[in-house]
């Protein structure tokens, strides 16, 4: 590429964790722009859209362990053939007795073309690939389909300030770049809405840089942010009242706390009031087991409170969701952010940061 990406690091993700499950993967190209690993997975049903070579796949079969599965679908089929490669390899080493991926040729925007049935996964994940599909209703549409109800669509993207103009978007060049084709964050909002999605939610986010002058020109005052969003899918009618929950620290790699969006950030055995629709989230979703509940209103002292743990319903799906912020607030965070790094390391703001996964892979160069 010839521009710089530039990622805030999800402080939550255990560091360590996340390093020993990359040793696990092969030196696969890699063509995201981010690190899509969302919390809970053991057990899922996972769909990673446009799954490329396979890396992401082989990352996340680890996490849902072998009861659960993950399907990579894409539509250049030499790649899958370079992911099919790997499927036994990873199956010995982790000591599966039968493969718990597979990788299927099709469109991300024609899911049901691909054979893939209604409501039959958990959560989808997508690296950096929407802003290359002509056709972004449709794969929300179909994503939608797809996951069972409180499902959950998981997703690193590019996103603009702005709605960019057709001339732009018919540069093959920009648009290789993944830039010409980003969403206008409003459009991203209308468009899952209108599917039935819940309010996008932001995990994070940070500007990226565009390090060349001619596409600099080409581009004008047009701005651009890498953003990890939550969608979900909740069940019909479910209630949305406002509560009080309480995390348990369960949740591996989060024992003290827990960032569930860049709202909500839960402490271990502390109370929290959480609004409606993430109450919704909590209850239905497989984060059920890890907090307790307590409707507003009641009193909780004395006997340590009335708090109830929910029912999880036989039809255990995975699901989370973020609090939508606007372009400007995640312009001003993610320069603090990055300055925040440079002055970690010791480095100048002059610093370039190359290329910085949610996973704390970091690759700093001087400016002399």
């Amino acid at each position: 590429n010839t521009y710089i990406y530039c990622y805030k690091i999800k402080q939550h993700l255990n560091t360590y964790f996340l390093r020993k499950l990359i040793t696990c993967v092969p030196p696969l190209r890699y063509y995201g722009c981010g690190l899509v690993v969302p919390e809970c997975l053991e057990g899922c049903r996972v769909l990673d859209l446009g799954c490329g070579s396979g890396r992401d796949c082989y990352m996340l079969i680890q996490l849902v362990g072998e009861k659960g599965h993950v399907t990579g679908i894409d539509m250049t089929e030499d790649q899958l053939v370079v992911a099919r490669k790997y499927i036994d390899y990873h199956m010995q080493r982790f000591g599966y007795k039968k493969p718990n991926v597979n990788f299927v040729q099709g469109y991300i925007e024609a899911l049901a073309e691909a054979g893939l049935v209604e409501k039959s996964y958990d959560i989808i994940i997508s690296n950096c690939v929407v802003n290359l599909s002509p056709d972004k209703t449709s794969v929300l549409r179909e994503a939608y389909r797809v996951l069972k109800d409180a499902g959950e669509l998981y997703f690193s993207e590019v996103y603009s300030d702005a709605r960019i103009p057709e001339d732009l978007k018919a540069n093959k060049v920009l648009w290789g770049e993944c830039l010409s084709g980003a969403l206008w964050w409003e459009d991203l909002i209308r468009l899952a809405e209108e599917v039935g999605f819940c309010k996008p939610r932001l995990v994070t986010a940070s500007i990226i840089t565009v390090g060349n002058k001619e596409l600099e020109k080409l581009l004008g005052d047009y701005k651009f942010v890498s953003a990890t969003y939550r969608l979900f899918k909740l069940p019909k009618g479910s209630e949305k009242k406002s509560c009080l929950v309480m995390y348990n620290g369960e949740i591996t790699g989060e024992e003290e706390s827990f960032e569930f969006d860049a709202q909500y950030t839960f402490k271990v055995d502390a109370e929290m009031e959480v609004d409606g629709v993430v109450a919704s989230i909590l209850n239905n979703s497989r984060f059920s087991e890890e907090f307790t509940f307590q409707p507003q209103g009641l009193n909780t002292s004395g006997s340590g409170g009335c708090w109830a743990k929910p029912k999880v319903s036989d039809s255990y799906q995975c699901v989370n969701m973020p609090h939508f912020l606007s372009v400007g607030h995640i312009f001003s965070n993610a320069l603090n952010s990055i300055s925040r790094l440079c002055i970690m390391f010791q480095l100048s703001f002059r610093c370039k940061i190359h290329f910085c996964y949610n996973f704390r892979l970091i690759s700093f160069q001087h400016n002399n």
